[in-house]
């Protein structure tokens, strides 16, 4: 996370870097052909000896015998040629001749060497059809669940909330910037602003000098927008797939995180807000570091809140995609259920989604609204974030995750769901990103 661009390098995604001051072999002659028996060698002996029988070949006849077997008698045809000892044989092979390579057996199962490759490549291209049909079908129930009209009703409850970057506290913005940042708000719903403050140090710590112009800004804020509440917004990674990061099963780590917080609280902030990733579905310490926040921020009077990740599109996704790619994206809904049962507020990362479209991009959005509605308790705020920012790369698509279509499903999910949840509201990430459009749409679409 950059301490200059704020988060993850914000919640979940990273919109480019902040304005300054605004903010990957034997040869064919001596080798018979497979397949085919060479001819064996014959041993005079047996030419000279008119008695001699060869043997017949397994499950052959033998030929009948066609003139006399002694020129003193008659030859008996009703017994073996000779009484004196078995047939001579042809002789063994020769030593010097090529070794001969048995025909196959009619009927007897083949060993060709490609066989199991052929197999394997079959089970692959039926496994690779049967995700593409299944992405097919979900990517149709998406659409499907775009349509629809909204309930009437279903717009801000004055509970919305905005992310804001770094340069807001090291001293790269000016009254004249508050000033317009406060025009910009007015007759919106945005009460909570989200600071980047941060990001902790992988220990848990967090320098003083990395927001000296804290209390100015609260003060300043506080002056244009009464009713306005200043969070600090802290955020790092996660030692939850390498090594670096923050390791939260150590206890050490978690109480460097609450000293962090005692501090901001006491630098005047209202609340503060962690953006800590990757988290993996049913992380249990995180929920053990949460549960100690939440005794701290209650005891200072102030407000404990969270981004969170999306929850799983399908029942398990998370363990698919985690075994897949080693990155498990989602929570399940009984995780995101216990976190927000912990918090505050809890903000839903609703963007990079991978939705090339904005119908299906809106689609998901109201899939994620109902998902986390049915989970989070009437007394926790729950917020669903709004992509006010631009750009193309793995896992966000521009011209899909568009403010219009994540507005138009957040209604959708909220007339669905739960209409009338009082405690809801949008969050918009992020100020330095955003555009005079995706303030209009979000003025045309939820405010008005």
């Amino acid at each position: 996370m950059d301490a200059e661009t704020g988060p993850g390098k914000g919640p979940g995604t990273d919109p480019g870097p902040e304005p300054a001051g605004t903010e990957p072999t034997p040869t064919a002659a001596t080798t018979p052909e497979k397949g085919t028996a060479p001819e064996p060698e014959t041993d005079p002996t047996s030419v000279s000896d008119p008695t001699s029988v060869s043997d017949p070949a397994p499950g052959s006849d033998p030929a009948p015998e066609t003139g006399p077997a002694s020129t003193s008698g008659p030859a008996s045809t009703s017994g073996p040629a000779s009484t004196s000892g078995p047939a001579p044989s042809s002789g063994p092979a020769s030593t010097s001749g090529p070794t001969p390579i048995p025909t196959p057996r009619p009927g007897a199962p083949s060993h060709h060497p490609r066989r199991p490759l052929r197999r394997a490549l079959a089970a692959l291209s039926l496994v690779l059809l049967l995700l593409v049909l299944a992405l097919l079908t979900a990517e149709g129930a998406l659409r499907v669940n775009y349509s629809g009209e909204p309930a009437p009703g279903t717009r801000t409850r004055d509970q919305d909330a905005l992310w804001l970057g770094h340069a807001w506290v090291d001293g790269r913005k000016s009254e004249a910037d508050v000033r317009e940042l406060a025009g910009r708000l007015r007759g919106t719903g945005v009460r909570d602003l989200y600071v980047h403050s941060g990001p902790l140090e992988d220990d848990g710590t967090l320098p003083d000098a990395d927001y000296p112009k804290a209390r100015w800004l609260i003060g300043a804020l506080h002056r244009e927008l009464p009713d306005v509440r200043v969070q600090a917004w802290l955020g790092d990674v996660v030692a939850s797939e390498g090594p670096k990061g923050l390791h939260l099963e150590r206890p050490a780590t978690r109480s460097a995180i609450l000293a962090s917080t005692r501090r901001i609280l006491a630098a005047g902030f209202q609340g503060a807000h962690f953006d800590l990733e990757p988290l993996h579905s049913g992380d249990r310490d995180y929920l053990t570091l949460l549960d100690d926040l939440h005794t701290l921020t209650r005891a200072h009077h102030a407000l404990l809140s969270v981004a969170a990740h999306q929850i799983d599109p399908l029942p398990g996704f998370h363990s698919f995609w985690g075994a897949t790619t080693g990155h498990p994206k989602w929570w399940s809904q009984a995780y995101f259920g216990q976190v927000a049962r912990r918090v505050d507020q809890i903000a839903v990362m609703s963007y990079d989604t991978m939705q090339p479209l904005p119908s299906l991009y809106g689609g998901y959005v109201a899939q994620q609204t109902s998902l986390a509605l049915e989970v989070t308790p009437g007394s926790t705020q729950l917020l669903m974030g709004l992509p006010f920012y631009h750009e193309n790369r793995f896992g966000h698509w521009a011209r899909g995750e568009i403010v219009p279509a994540a507005v138009r499903g957040v209604r959708l999910g909220l007339s669905r769901t739960d209409a009338r949840r009082a405690r809801f509201g949008v969050a918009l990430y992020v100020d330095f990103a955003a555009t005079d459009a995706d303030w209009r749409a979000y003025r045309e679409g939820w405010v008005e």
